[in-house]
């Protein structure tokens, strides 16, 4: 196997250098992207050679355009040069394999701006949405699919995702795959594909079963590391970190000071559970910030609605749970705060690399309890941080404003001046129709605004935000009339759709008839 380094970044360099098909070129230069981060432009050359690779590279590296512009360069478009000679048209030419939902959407997101001027059908398949708008974009025909292992499955399964064309398999994040226990579905994906197809896969670690992986299905690899092999150390440097001892009863006192700090930007507060995750928005909310969640309890629109309203700087919190920020890519992020003490050193280094990219410098927080103070000094010795013993902090020590630069005479309030983002609400709810079920059975109803299925009782969203932000009382029952898991009435029972596999999805069914929807991948 040959080994390459990638960890000098060539200013002259340009997409268009590399040969590729001029129009996504251009299609990348009209939105500001012409010159390759480093694992693009050692990525670029293998690939379009036709080499197998393994990218072992971070998520904000920029590795989503290192696989993806070869690929979308190796792919006949409709009423492209040879497109009328393809045999195969219609049918997926390549296959990209995601861990979560949140990636597979912005890998889609990424592979439509670099073909822009070209007519790829690129088409997203993720569980968490109803199975009769991908089946129906697979049936008008895609050029590239980009999905979760187990909607993909379920849908190769049922005969709807041909893969016997495809020229091109990327796997993204495979030891995200591996945690999440996805490596055997994946296995079968590619084992539906031609063995003569180019493969690429990209891993921040190399774990065994990762390894294994690319012996049986790859091909003379390459293997690109995008920065030096001391990257966490990397990752270290590029952000400024504070570790403070905090009593349960005042971090959300302390938490919303920091949120006040001078040129705080786009923010990401990590919590370990769901519930502790959704209180800290709700409080965050309730003193004025313009704070949104994402977690495992939330339906997918919602957790779509406040990624986007993220992006867009509708909200400039987001509060996430360690699982549902997997493949978050946000350049901006200025400040992660860990509300609650990370696991190990590897989450620890997982969240504080959402800041402080692209040659930025962040800031990271640790809150540290005192049940914690064992698991963080494991932390900080395998990491030598240098912060064995955190100092005692509360929301009125003077260390606290000095060290992060909040104004003095800061509350716990966002005062009404500072309220300028529009919030959450303002960021469209998409109905995605009834959730997982699989066409001709019941599944379960649309959500309401809470995330919940509403086919069921729920809990409810909050209401719209009034002018002060403080949220109107939501309703405590799903819009479908509480009773069946069909979206409306009784339902159906169940819906005839495979199982979840392994995970258990609390909130948001109904009390009457089951459905048995796939797992949200």
């Amino acid at each position: 196997m040959t080994e390459t380094h990638a960890s000098v970044h060539t200013a002259d360099q340009k997409f268009a250098d590399f040969k590729i098909n001029p129009l996504i070129a251009q299609a990348l230069a009209n939105v500001g992207i012409e010159a390759p981060f480093p694992i693009q432009a050692m990525t670029l050359p293998v690939a379009l050679s036709g080499h197998d690779i393994i990218g072992q590279a971070k998520t904000g590296t920029g590795k989503t355009l290192g696989f993806g512009v070869p690929l979308l360069h190796r792919t006949v478009s409709p009423g492209e040069p040879g497109w009328d000679e393809y045999e195969s048209q219609g049918k997926p030419q390549a296959l990209v394999v995601a861990p979560t939902r949140e990636l597979a959407v912005q890998v889609a997101g990424d592979l439509e701006t670099a073909s822009k001027l070209r007519t790829t059908r690129i088409v997203q398949i993720y569980g968490g949405r109803a199975y009769e708008p991908q089946i129906e974009a697979l049936n008008r025909g895609a050029e590239v699919v980009v999905g979760t292992a187990g909607r993909l499955i379920d849908l190769l399964n049922q005969g709807h995702l041909d893969l016997r064309f495809v020229k091109t398999v990327v796997l993204d994040e495979a030891d995200e795959m591996l945690d999440l226990g996805f490596l055997p579905d994946v296995e079968r994906l590619i084992s539906a594909t031609p063995e003569s197809r180019h493969t690429m896969l990209f891993s921040a670690t190399m774990p065994g079963p990762v390894v294994q992986l690319a012996r049986r299905y790859m091909t003379q690899p390459t293997h690109i590391r995008a920065a030096d092999p001391d990257d966490d150390g990397a990752t270290v440097k590029a952000t400024k970190q504070f570790v403070f001892r905090a009593h349960a009863m005042d971090k959300v006192e302390v938490l919303a000071r920091i949120l006040q700090a001078t040129d705080r930007g786009l923010s990401i507060v990590f919590a370990r559970t769901k519930r502790t995750a959704a209180k800290v928005a709700d409080d965050l909310a309730e003193r004025g910030f313009a704070a949104g969640a994402i977690h495992g309890d939330l339906g997918q629109g919602a957790r779509e609605q406040a990624l986007r309203a993220f992006r867009s700087g509708k909200i400039d919190v987001l509060v996430a749970t360690d699982v549902a920020a997997r493949g978050i890519d946000v350049d901006d992020v200025t400040h992660v705060i860990n509300y609650q003490c990370p696991e190990d050193e590897k989450t620890y280094l997982h969240r504080i690399g959402r800041t402080g990219r692209a040659g930025k410098t962040g800031v990271a927080v640790t809150f540290v309890d005192w049940d914690d103070l064992p698991r963080w000094g494991m932390i900080d010795k395998t990491l030598d941080l240098g912060y064995p013993e955190p100092e005692e902090t509360y929301s009125n020590s003077p260390h606290l404003y000095e060290e992060l630069f909040i104004p003095e005479g800061t509350t716990g309030r966002l005062p009404r001046a500072n309220r300028t983002r529009e919030g959450l609400d303002a960021e469209k709810l998409e109905d995605l129709g009834e959730t997982g079920k699989k066409p001709g059975g019941g599944g379960r109803g649309p959500r309401d605004g809470g995330g919940r299925d509403s086919g069921g009782r729920g809990t409810g969203g909050r209401g719209p935000r009034d002018s002060s932000g403080r949220g109107a009382a939501g309703s405590g029952r799903g819009a479908g009339g509480g009773r069946g898991a069909g979206g409306g009435g009784e339902g159906s029972g169940r819906s005839g759709a495979p199982r979840k596999r392994n995970r258990r999805r609390s909130g948001g069914a109904g009390q009457g008839g089951t459905s048995n929807a796939p797992a949200a991948n």
